[in-house]
C-alpha cells in the first residue's frame, strides 16, 4: 500500500516539474537572420505556388501523399502583422492552410536565408494552425524579405 502512495507522489512531482511554458508571441519586425523558435500570429496576404507535384493522372494529392518519394509542394506566401511582413515558405500540407486572407498561428518558426534575404519557415518540429479570423492590418511597407543581408567575416 505504501508503494502505491509513493508512486503516486512521484508521478505528481514529475508532472509539476515538467509543466509546459507559455508560448511567447513575437511581432514580425523583431525577426532576425539565423534565429529560430518564434511563435507568431500572422495574416496571409498572398500565396504563390513555387513547386507543384506532378502526377495529376495518378489521382492528384491523395496518391501523392501516400507516395513517400513524391516531389514536395512548395508555396511562397506573404504573411505579416501590423509591424511588418515577410515571405513564408509553406511545404506540403502547410500549402493547403495558407489561403490569402486567413489568420494563422506559426509555432516554433525559424528564419532561413535564401539568396541573402530572410524567409520564415516551419519545419517538422513546428506547427501551422489556422486561427480565428483576426482584424490584422498588415504593414506591407516593412517587408523584411526585401532586405538583403551579406555574411561578413570579421578578422581580429
Amino acid at each position: 500500500m505504501a508503494t502505491t502512495a509513493t508512486a503516486a507522489a512521484a508521478t505528481t512531482s514529475t508532472a509539476a516539474t515538467s509543466e509546459k511554458k507559455k508560448p511567447v508571441f513575437v511581432k514580425v519586425d523583431s525577426l532576425k537572420p539565423g534565429t529560430h523558435g518564434h511563435n507568431l500570429t500572422v495574416k496571409v496576404v498572398d500565396s504563390k505556388t513555387v513547386k507543384a507535384t506532378g502526377g495529376g493522372s495518378r489521382g492528384g494529392r491523395a496518391s501523392a501523399s501516400l507516395n513517400p518519394r513524391a516531389p514536395p509542394r512548395i508555396s511562397e506566401c506573404l504573411v505579416g502583422d501590423e509591424t511588418g511582413s515577410i515571405l513564408f515558405t509553406a511545404r506540403n500540407e502547410q500549402v493547403d492552410l495558407m489561403k490569402p486572407g486567413a489568420t494563422v498561428i506559426l509555432r516554433n518558426a525559424k528564419i532561413d536565408m535564401f539568396k541573402g534575404s530572410m524567409r520564415l519557415a516551419v519545419d517538422k518540429w513546428g506547427r501551422v494552425e489556422v486561427a480565428e479570423p483576426a482584424d490584422i492590418d498588415v504593414n506591407g511597407q516593412n517587408n523584411l524579405s526585401l532586405v538583403e543581408y551579406e555574411l561578413v567575416n570579421v578578422e581580429e
